[in-house]
């Protein structure tokens, strides 16, 4: 079956669930909210790594080791851990290279010898956090009728727009779920917030009164403040920490026991917090009976370490520390660890568990994936504004007439065609982003990357996920992971003898 063909049969999808408003999220007006989150009693996160499913080995994945060896020799990265999946089995799953190098600090601050990568590695995962946590939890909001999709974000937050101001108030919910608000990158990092000590309330704020620069809708611009918003909206909503929510109603229900956000003000044994950092100490007190709702600092021994802490000097008091169990994203660490954009942290494991039962869902299959089969196919299609079924079809038939001489692992562009930028609810489809599809699976596929060196990709035609976690920021100078995530894809791929390659 063609890349094409496959692509009309997901288009068709999409024309169903636009036809069903209500199901999709669309702007039909909900019924009044009966939904609630599923709150259990609070747990503590242990640092025991939990069982894991065995790998069926299917196809000759050598490609794909030589491509992460490679890299790790000439520095690109220290070490990684990729999982395939296909027809509901894991047919590859390989630690590479090391989780921290020799001579760096270990756990204690001393200089220490390298550690080996684990397939039990935990990584900070960055902006997938935008999309297996924070979406997945807007989603289910919609679901319940708690929130509305076409909604303008200043129903929920009037102090979005104080002024009544014309631009920001085309600032739907849709507009920040597909990157399409018009709003700057990022927070501004002036002063000295969140650096001495977690504020969260600040961060929030400076995102409702952060600068629409382009007009709502007209174009993808990704932006770290849409989902910081959003992240504020859960929680407004379900009046639960974000932390608290996902792992009741996302993570949970998909046995992802190794996923979880680690604010440090709710860590539990031996450590110190610098700032908004934390670091094991092993001076420190130890745990005793850990409150329900802590996690264990234990977790930091299966942890990669991220990269040295280089915000604003003479003012933060971890600079020149290195991350490891605090999350990188400036932002996020500012706001306690705890954000829509970013703080969560997880295994290759757990994250193939997501995406598996997604992929089920989607095809109407036994899942566990806690959103109905409309819902996840409004977050894996094109919903900015002006997009249309029709236009997956037309990147395929694009993305098939052109070859890439330069580098035949990936596709020639990225989106397909130039200024059709595709992106579902929190997922990436055809965009410069895309780069992770390789050059042998669909546009219609979509997953999403995070800028310390993670990656998610899935086939719903071949029923196939690449998942690659790597810390490329340890090392300076290194890469983003979206090119070689793209060859790996590549070359999984035709391990697997897909679309016939």
């Amino acid at each position: 079956m063609s890349r094409t063909h496959l692509a009309r049969l997901r288009a068709a999808g999409v024309v169903v669930c636009t036809l069903s408003a209500a199901a999709c999220g669309h702007s039909a007006p909900p019924p009044l909210a009966t939904g609630t989150s599923t709150t259990t009693a609070p747990t503590t996160t242990t640092s025991q790594a939990p069982a894991v499913a065995d790998v069926s080995p299917a196809g000759d994945f050598s490609p794909v080791s030589r491509l992460i060896d490679d890299a790790i020799a000439a520095r690109r990265l220290p070490g990684a851990v990729v999982q395939v999946g296909h027809a509901g089995k894991i047919v590859f799953r390989q630690a590479f290279g090391a989780r921290k190098l020799d001579g760096e600090p270990g756990l204690d601050g001393a200089p220490a010898p390298a550690e080996p990568m684990t397939e039990d590695t935990i990584f900070d995962i960055a902006s997938l956090t935008k999309s297996l946590a924070t979406t997945t939890a807007i989603m289910q909001l919609s679901e319940q009728g708690r929130v509305r999709i076409d909604e303008p974000v200043q129903t929920y937050f009037p102090e979005f727009n104080p002024a009544g101001d014309p631009r920001r108030a085309q600032v739907t919910l849709r507009t920040l779920l597909t990157h399409t608000s018009g709003m700057a990158g990022e927070l501004s990092m002036d002063g000295a917030w969140g650096l001495v000590r977690a504020a969260k309330a600040e961060g929030v704020r400076r995102a409702l009164a952060a600068v629409v620069v382009y007009e709502p809708g007209e174009g993808f611009h990704y932006s770290d403040i849409n989902f910081i918003i959003l992240g504020a909206l859960l929680e407004k909503i379900t009046g639960e920490p974000e932390d608290v929510y996902v792992q009741d109603n996302v993570f949970r229900p998909l046995g992802m026991s190794d996923t979880h956000y680690l604010p440090a003000g709710k860590a539990c044994g031996p450590h110190q917090i610098r700032g908004a950092a934390i670091a094991y100490d092993p001076r420190g007190p130890a745990p005793g009976d850990c409150m329900p709702d802590t996690w264990s600092t234990d977790l930091l021994q299966r942890t990669a370490p991220t990269a040295i802490d280089e915000d604003t000097p003479g003012v933060n008091p971890d600079f020149g520390h290195p991350l490891r169990g605090t999350v990188h994203d400036p932002t996020a660490r500012r706001m306690g660890g705890v954000a829509g954009s970013a703080g969560v942290f997880t295994t290759v494991h757990d994250v193939g568990l997501f995406a598996q039962a997604l992929l089920d869902r989607l095809d109407n299959r036994p899942s566990t994936f806690p959103l109905t089969q409309a819902s996840v196919e409004t977050m894996t299609t094109p919903q900015q504004p002006g997009r249309h079924a029709g236009q997956v079809e037309a990147a395929n038939e694009a993305s098939e007439r052109a070859s890439n001489t330069a580098d035949p692992l990936l596709a020639a562009d990225y989106p397909a065609i130039p200024g059709e930028d595709l992106r579902g609810f929190g997922w990436d489809i055809d965009t410069a982003h895309s780069r992770p599809r390789g050059a042998v699976f669909p546009v219609g596929s979509f997953g999403h990357t995070g800028f310390t060196g993670v990656t998610v990709w899935m086939d719903p035609g071949s029923d196939t996920y690449v998942v690659i976690l790597a810390n490329v920021i340890h090392q300076r100078g290194g890469p983003p992971i979206a090119t070689l995530s793209g060859h790996v894809a590549t070359e999984t791929a035709r391990a697997l003898h897909l679309y016939g390659s």
